[in-house]
């Protein structure tokens, strides 16, 4: 198994209500899981390849809870990457090298039965957690904004997190609304005004890195 490690900031948006009901083991508030997401890596590596300044991104979907299978995957790599870069990122978000269930990316590629071609095209992520404002564009794919959640009495900022000291994805992610408008074949149409999250991704082959 080839080391690697990353430690990245994550801007993510499913179809679900505020807090995505995933997070607590239970089932989408729709009954089916739309998501998008892009993630920029300011360091890591895979073997004795560099990764850093990288970013990618994903959508994908499934008719029913994740757990259940039969989904459906598209990942984009930075257009900027070397060969060797396109490679070791593709390995990484297919679960390839990582041990069993212990990253967001292998359980994705368990679940999803339908993997289209990777696509390496430009990247564009901003990406403030602190302030829960984010912004994820891959031109003729998708493009996905996130800002606060209001309060729907007041329309001031609410602030809101969430910790998963045992997660495979993150151990605390700040909560946001976001909207993903998809413009290839791929669609998401649910995702407006949904759930978001932001934050700090430092996985290796093992999972999360505990700082």
């Amino acid at each position: 198994m080839t080391p690697w490690e990353i430690h990245a900031v994550l801007v993510a948006n499913c179809n679900c209500a505020y807090g995505c009901p995933c997070q607590f083991d239970a089932l989408p508030t729709y009954g089916t899981c739309e998501a998008a997401d892009g993630f920029w890596i300011e360091k890591g590596f895979y073997g004795e390849v560099s990764l850093d300044g990288l970013s990618a991104g994903m959508l994908a979907k499934w008719p029913g809870p994740i757990h259940e299978g039969n989904g459906e995957r598209l990942i984009i790599i930075d257009d900027q990457a070397s060969l060797e870069q396109r490679n070791a990122l593709e390995k990484i978000i297919t679960g390839e090298d990582t041990e069993d269930l212990a990253t967001i990316f292998w359980v994705i590629n368990a679940m999803t039965s339908i993997r289209h071609e990777t696509l390496y095209l430009p990247i564009k992520i901003e990406a403030d957690i602190e302030l829960r404002k984010g912004h994820v564009v891959v031109d003729g794919v998708f493009e996905l904004n996130v800002e606060p959640i209001k309060n729907a009495v007041t329309g001031e900022e609410h602030r809101a997190r969430i910790e998963i000291p045992d997660g495979f994805e993150f151990t605390i992610a700040e909560m946001a609304s976001g909207t993903a408008k998809t413009h290839s074949s791929f669609k998401l149409p649910n995702n407006n005004g949904t759930h978001a999250h932001l934050a700090e991704l430092h996985l290796n082959n093992s999972g999360i890195i505990r700082l």
